[in-house]
């Protein structure tokens, strides 16, 4: 279950998936464990967060990434700086 960042993508790409039109989230510095019922793609307006998958690696992300969080995934959240992102959750429709 891998994290996939990518730092810093062009606007023609964020405006393609329609970044700006998803809703907006934020939290406060905080540390809480966080588990992905589907998957998640968000924006990073701000911030600076460190997300630990259980038994994973310590992925660091934060304002101008663009993030993909697996569906299945359970993790650790800690943010080091205030979170203001868009986010977008994929329902898997094949499911039955």
């Amino acid at each position: 279950m891998n994290i996939k960042v990518e730092h810093q993508p062009n606007q023609e790409h964020l405006n393609q998936l329609g970044v700006y039109k998803w809703p907006i989230w934020e939290k406060e510095v905080s540390k809480f464990p966080w588990t992905y019922d589907s998957q998640e793609t968000c924006y990073f307006l701000a911030g600076d967060v460190v997300v630990t998958p259980d038994g994973g690696e310590s992925v660091r992300m934060g304002k101008g990434d663009l993030v993909t969080f697996p569906a299945g995934m359970s993790c650790t959240w800690e943010i080091i700086k205030d979170v203001k992102k868009h986010y977008l959750f994929v329902i898997d429709i094949d499911q039955t």
